[in-house]
């Protein structure tokens, strides 16, 4: 079995497969350009890890049992100022719900993985189905929306 608590760790801040990872990406994120739009109708760099950060969030909420919903913070929400701090708040945000994550996970069993959610099968909410797709569908989410900041990046 693929080990995914590792699979999202090489997302995250590892030795990801596909590039550089998340926190990599945005480490490297000039804290005066990520509030920018350089791609018209695009989103911005901020604005795309408040939307990693929210269903990060909202994939935890569904481990520990919580019906599925939107997430809390929104799909996507903007961030309340563009500045440096406001900046630093976001990613602190995003380390802190990732390394959660990871650590809920950290000593699941094979039934653990296996357990799906309490929700009927939603395709766009993402629901009605195991721990382990749950926690895949994050991880391809985390690649995906990485390919997007490192595109922005060259702006």
């Amino acid at each position: 079995m693929i080990n995914l608590v590792d699979e999202l760790t090489k997302a995250y801040n590892a030795d990801a497969w596909h590039g550089s990872n998340t926190l990599t990406l945005i480490s490297a994120s000039n804290p005066h350009k990520v509030f920018t739009h350089p791609v018209p109708n695009a989103h911005s760099i901020a604005e795309l890890v408040l939307h990693l950060t929210a269903w990060t969030e909202e994939v935890i909420d569904r481990i520990e049992g919580n019906a599925a919903k939107e997430p809390a913070r929104g799909d996507w929400s903007l961030p309340l100022e563009n500045s440096e701090q406001e900046w630093k708040h976001i990613v602190a945000d995003f380390k802190s719900a990732n390394e959660k994550l990871i650590t809920l996970i950290a000593n699941f069993t094979s039934i653990d993985w296996n357990n799906n959610i309490n929700d009927q099968r939603n395709k766009e909410l993402g629901t009605g189905v195991s721990n382990a797709e749950l926690l895949n569908g994050l991880i391809q989410h985390h690649a995906y929306h990485s390919g997007q900041i490192a595109l922005l990046l060259k702006f």
